[in-house]
């Protein structure tokens, strides 16, 4: 790691404006390239400008008019269940900074379309958790394994990832950051 951090920048994304907002753009960015993921995001934030980009304001808008921006029809039934789970339990009026991980985890994987991948999202990027690591990520996985010249797959990859990532505790998401720098540039 210590060549990674040498030779790359830091990965640093924009924050969202709330954790509604940061929900949504991992949705969009769930299971297709970067580059695909921010054109799709950028028409949907473009969209969604005209109306403030609330959860009500998500929920005012068709299926055909939020699919336009080139969601898929899966992906437009999981933002349009965080919306409302974001309006029936007031979502957006709790102190997201003061939950610990595991709360914050347990509460919004109870929404459809929302796991443990996209609250961990939320975690380093949002709200900008030091210690998460986020192993099932395939940029991480692809990473590590030329990184680390790890040849084991699926649940032992996943088992020889943990164990290289724990000597990194407490600042896993700064290591996180930096394998997927690494992963853009190579």
């Amino acid at each position: 790691m210590r060549e990674v951090v040498k030779n790359y920048a830091f990965l640093e994304l924009p924050k969202s404006k709330t954790v509604f907002h940061e929900l949504v753009k991992s949705i969009v960015f769930q299971q297709i390239s970067y580059k695909a993921a921010e054109n799709i995001h950028g028409r949907f934030v473009k969209l969604m400008r005209r109306d403030n980009f609330s959860a009500k304001a998500v929920l005012s808008k068709t299926e055909e008019e939020l699919r336009s921006v080139g969601l898929s029809y899966q992906k437009v039934n999981y933002i349009k269940n965080i919306a409302t789970n974001f309006i029936k339990k007031k979502y957006r009026d709790k102190d997201w900074e003061d939950k610990s991980e595991a709360d914050i985890l347990r509460e919004l994987t109870e929404i459809k379309g929302v796991g443990e991948w996209t609250v961990q999202m939320i975690l380093l990027f949002q709200l900008e958790r030091p210690d998460v690591f986020p192993v099932k990520d395939l940029g991480i996985q692809i990473a590590m394994k030329a990184l680390f010249d790890i040849k084991s797959e699926k649940k032992d990859l996943l088992t020889d990832m943990t164990h290289i990532a724990e000597s990194w505790r407490p600042y896993r998401s700064i290591a996180s950051r930096y394998l997927w720098a690494w992963k853009r540039e190579n």
